[in-house]
């Protein structure tokens, strides 16, 4: 079967988010003024081929903690959907 794992990883809440403030600085430049907070990080796809979604979510699992986000500075969350064929 095949699935796209779909990721968001983005900066603890804890944490300040320079590129966030910015895009904020830049809204308001804009007369956007009704932005409350920005927090900007990364989204990413991946097509997996595995036995079941649960395969699947544990190789998206894998891949975030092991790879894709900073345990430090990052928290992750994802969705795996089947892929329809054609």
């Amino acid at each position: 079967m095949e699935y796209k794992a779909l990721i968001n990883i983005l900066p603890h809440e804890v944490l300040l988010d320079p590129q966030g403030k910015a895009v904020m600085e830049g809204l308001k430049n804009l007369g956007i003024q009704n932005v409350d907070s920005v927090r900007l990080g990364k989204r990413i796809t991946m097509n997996i081929t595995a036995d079941s979604k649960q395969k699947a979510e544990e190789a998206t699992q894998k891949a975030c903690e092991e790879l894709l986000a900073n345990k430090i500075m990052d928290y992750f969350e994802f969705e795996v959907v089947e892929l329809q064929k054609a």
